[in-house]
């Protein structure tokens, strides 16, 4: 009877984790339950993405829950308001993280037809590399994406999307939570994009802009210096490692750059000025716009025509940013500029940006 102890404590751990609370519950019909222990909370309120919900209700042992109308199949991020404070789910490991404001994500799941949904098709693989950037002064990180049936050993080469995360997000933003890597296999498997590869780098120039928290944001020369010690970071050492340990093609025809919000201002700043750089640029509710676009973009003309396969710019219909992105068209057609412009419902919000890269990606490295 040595073990009657341990025993006795299996037994125990058995039942607790038979009581485990789930939380989120996605039903059969899409409606989500959520639940939280908070047995000393005045008060427990959810934000969901996207959804308004009413406030939760305390039952037994100190839970407090609510069920939601159903809801369409789509990622959401959310958190819980207790008595104020923001808290995360504890009882769900996922997490959509975030450098200033992380919170937990639910899966809706759907039907194959969404891109964004993990189905029976060959998958790429991500990469990580981390480098000392001498621009920079720090160790930095970027992913890449290769898909499907890349063979390094191959004589084939390979396009390649560059492709930025917004402020506050990090490097593995379009992958944890965009599934860039995802809506890739899927358009791949049906022959609706090129295979090619995708490059994820790290977006911040210097440790002031993020530090410094939202704020960083609205200090013009800490915004200013960022975007082009990480402009730099990209082209004279992000791009030249990826060339030497990929089988990727070095001619700008094959070269694509993208970002959401900040990102794609970035790419903005950075594929309008160095046009020799880059054939296709895309952008998801570019954030961070210079409204003096004269000043910002000095060298664009309709020559830039001939120069670009595709300068895409997309925004979501309800996102604040909407207005400084149609002026950056209208400009941009005053000066002779044929961008390509694109709004479909929804704000800021990776909601928006998973159907923006699912649209963009099938545009690049096509034949006239």
């Amino acid at each position: 009877m040595k073990n009657l102890p341990t025993l006795v404590l299996l037994t125990a751990v058995t039942a607790a984790f038979g009581q485990t609370m789930v939380s989120p519950e996605v039903h059969s019909d899409s409606r989500v339950t959520f639940r939280l222990r908070a047995p000393d909370a005045q008060a427990v309120t959810l934000r969901l993405e996207a959804t308004r919900v009413p406030p939760m209700q305390k039952g037994e042992r100190g839970i407090w829950s609510i069920t939601t109308e159903p809801l369409k199949p789509d990622l959401y991020a959310y958190t819980f308001m207790v008595d104020g404070v923001k808290v995360l789910d504890p009882s769900n490991p996922a997490l959509k993280y975030n450098l200033l404001n992380s919170e937990s994500l639910l899966h809706v799941p759907g039907p194959a037809t969404l891109l964004w949904e993990i189905n029976d098709v060959p998958h790429g693989v991500i990469h990580r590399h981390l480098y000392r950037s001498a621009i920079v002064g720090d160790d930095r990180p970027f992913l890449v994406y290769t898909p499907p049936g890349y063979d390094p050993a191959a004589k084939r080469t390979y396009p390649v999307l560059y492709l930025l995360h917004g402020y506050s997000d990090a490097e593995d933003a379009w992958t944890s939570v965009g599934r860039a890597n995802v809506i890739l296999d899927n358009l791949i498997a049906r022959g609706q994009a090129r295979p090619m590869l995708i490059v994820m780098p790290l977006g911040y120039g210097n440790r002031e802009v993020i530090e410094g928290g939202w704020q960083g944001l609205a200090r013009p020369g800490v915004f200013q210096d960022s975007n082009e010690k990480s402009r730099d970071a990209l082209l004279k050492e992000v791009i030249p490692q990826v060339e030497k340990a990929y089988c990727i093609s070095s001619d700008r025809a094959a070269r694509a750059i993208a970002g959401l919000s900040v990102g794609g201002t970035q790419s903005l700043l950075i594929g309008l000025n160095a046009p020799e750089s880059f054939a296709w640029i895309g952008t998801f509710s570019s954030g961070g716009l210079d409204p003096e676009f004269e000043k910002v973009y000095p060298n664009v003309d309709e020559s830039l025509n001939a120069q670009l396969r595709l300068l895409w710019i997309a925004c979501g219909q309800q996102d604040g940013l909407i207005g400084v992105n149609r002026k950056l068209v209208d400009w941009l057609k005053s000066k002779g500029v044929e961008p390509a412009w694109t709004e479909i419902p929804g704000g800021h919000s990776f909601m928006v940006w998973r159907r923006l890269l699912a649209d963009f990606a099938p545009l690049l490295f096509q034949a006239d």
